[in-house]
């Protein structure tokens, strides 16, 4: 998969962070769809094959989510979220915190590898947190594909 042309307007960070979710859900054995989420909820990148209406819904779940396995760790000495998977009847809901203030939500098929998906997103979030930084995440609020 090769890297889109640069986008007017948008710097080269914030275009290589769109470029690696969609490359994530394109290349990650299982994955459907995966979205990037900024700590106030908001949707910061998603992957080319979803709808902008369900990317935002997406992104509000998976804020949600995050949100309550935080409070878990706050109230038991358990330590801080890792990730969070939900089993649904016909795949699954991942979400991850990629860096302070981002997280990734990924969407499953029911016969994927969940060991695999995981590894994925923990290198997905390896290679993402060097890149993303309070100005790039703010850009990536404004500018993602409507």
């Amino acid at each position: 998969m090769t890297r889109p042309a640069p986008a007017p307007g948008i710097s080269s960070d914030a275009q290589s962070f769109n470029w690696l979710v969609t490359r994530f859900a394109q290349s990650t054995a299982g994955a459907i769809a995966a979205i990037a989420v900024s700590a106030d909820g908001l949707l910061i990148a998603m992957s080319t094959d979803l709808e902008r209406a369900d990317a935002d819904r997406l992104a509000a779940i998976s804020s949600a989510i995050l949100g309550l396995a935080n409070g878990v760790s706050e109230s038991y000495p358990l330590g801080d979220p890792d990730k969070v998977i939900i089993e649904l009847q016909r795949g699954y809901l991942l979400v991850c915190t990629i860096s302070i203030g981002c997280s990734l939500g990924v969407l499953a098929s029911k016969q994927s590898s969940l060991g695999t998906v995981a590894y994925e997103m923990a290198m997905f979030a390896n290679r993402a947190s060097t890149v993303l930084s309070p100005q790039v995440i703010e850009e990536l609020q404004n500018t993602v594909r409507s």
